[in-house]
């Protein structure tokens, strides 16, 4: 399974590459679960495995070096681990991180979520860049850079973005209006998952879904539950089979299935209407206002602490030496981007708010890796970043906002990081 030893890397010896994980261990003759065993021991940790049916604490990836109490001075900083049908190597350090990404080829590719493919098969819908893999991802992904990741692409869906932001502000300006305290109180989780399914419906299609109103209409709540249903069936889907699930029918399966036919079916609607405008010479024009953005260190913080996806797979196309053990290629690797960007090896003080600790891009380089890296990045990284950076400034403009509770959110992963139980604020308005 396992390369033979390499040559002498720097002053530290040959490279380390375990013939069979189980019987010849990573670090100093030893079986690498159980050093991974004991990276996770069975303390406290800011970070739950949401939806694991044993409902303990989550994979090695989540877990910040250090934070089970003493370890060995050689840590091991790549670990194998095998979850389901996958066995993948986990890279913790930048260093690693930056070999691994130089050994991606020119097609990269990271693990597929098998349920979403087969939905396309299953409904004969073509895939789209996030699943697709080779030749076939390269023509089309460039096809998106022009409108998506470059500048001029942008400046034609920010105008949306802040459009939508600028509604989310006066519709939390009524609320806390109508309450006689002239403040609100709320766990804001559901309404920045409408207004981001708002901003990015009306970036992509042009047309407003009706998300922040008090009441969305049927076909819009129909959409919001389905987007809800996709997300939380599709973790405990990744490890299992689809030709299992589809020959047990069982109704996880079911479940997820036909919440894509409700989301194929919102965006086929869409861009038929964009078709009919086009047909009746009607079609719509992008203005050109373009602002002054909050600085990108503003959020890379928040990215770091709270990454949305808590690793970044790739599959290296040749052999490559990460922290002095040699991978052979075609092994699944991802960088635990939620341990590395809490490990004191990587940041000083990981636990403080700082933006001025990126303001050096050499001292930086392969840290910042919420949204990817290179060529496959992700292809809504730059719309991403926009609707978080329109919304702080148009909701920070307009209300001061307090915490109820000073405890640390703890988070789940289930399939995207979230607070495992969304914190209540508080908002009130700055006249």
């Amino acid at each position: 399974m396992w390369g033979e030893p390499g040559s002498p890397h720097g002053g530290g010896g040959g490279h380390r590459s375990p013939r069979n994980a189980s019987a010849v261990g990573w670090q100093e003759g030893r079986d690498p679960h159980a050093q991974v065993g004991a990276v996770l021991g069975h303390g406290h940790s800011e970070h739950r495995w949401g939806s694991q049916p044993h409902g303990q604490y989550g994979p090695w990836t989540a877990q910040p070096h250090g934070q089970h109490g003493p370890m060995d001075s050689m840590a091991p900083w790549t670990a194998q681990e095998t979850v389901g049908a996958y066995s993948c190597v986990n890279v913790l350090l930048p260093q690693d991180a930056a070999r691994l990404f130089q050994a991606e080829g020119v097609f990269p590719r990271r693990m597929g979520i098998e349920a979403w493919t087969a939905h396309r098969r299953l409904r004969n819908h073509k895939c789209g860049v996030f699943l697709l893999n080779g030749e076939e991802w390269r023509s089309d992904r460039l096809l998106l850079n022009r409108e998506v990741i470059s500048p001029a692409g942008t400046r034609k869906f920010l105008p949306f973005l802040d459009a939508v932001a600028r509604d989310f502000t006066a519709v939390m300006r009524r609320r806390v209006q109508k309450n006689a305290r002239r403040s609100l109180t709320i766990d804001l989780h559901r309404d920045l998952f409408r207004f981001t399914l708002e901003a990015s419906s009306y970036a992509l299609y042009g047309e407003r879904l009706g998300l922040l109103e008090e009441t969305p209409d049927a076909e819009s709540q129909r959409f919001i539950g389905a987007v809800e249903t996709m997300l939380r069936t599709t973790l405990p889907l990744l490890f299992i089979p689809p030709r299992v699930m589809r020959w047990l029918n069982h109704r996880l399966w079911r479940d997820h299935i036909a919440a894509w036919d409700t989301i194929f079916q919102h965006a086929d609607k869409c861009i038929q209407n964009i078709y009919q405008e086009f047909c009746l010479g009607q079609p719509r024009k992008y203005s050109g206002i373009m602002a002054e953005l909050l600085l990108q260190a503003e959020l890379r913080p928040l990215c770091r602490l709270y990454p949305v996806g808590i690793t970044v797979q790739r599959y290296p196309t040749k052999d490559v030496v990460l922290h002095d053990y040699r991978v052979p290629a075609g092994t699944l690797c991802q960088v635990a981007l939620y341990a590395m960007g809490r490990s004191p090896e990587v940041f000083s003080s990981p636990e403080r708010y700082d933006p001025a600790r990126w303001l050096s891009k050499d001292e930086n380089s392969f840290k910042a890796l919420a949204f990817g890296f290179g060529a496959r990045q992700c292809i809504g990284r730059r719309l991403a970043e926009a609707e978080m950076m329109l919304f702080l400034m148009h909701v920070l403009r307009n209300f001061q906002i307090e915490t109820a509770s000073k405890e640390d959110i703890r988070t789940v992963f289930g399939f995207i990081l979230m607070p495992e139980k969304p914190p209540l604020l508080t908002f009130r308005p700055i006249n």
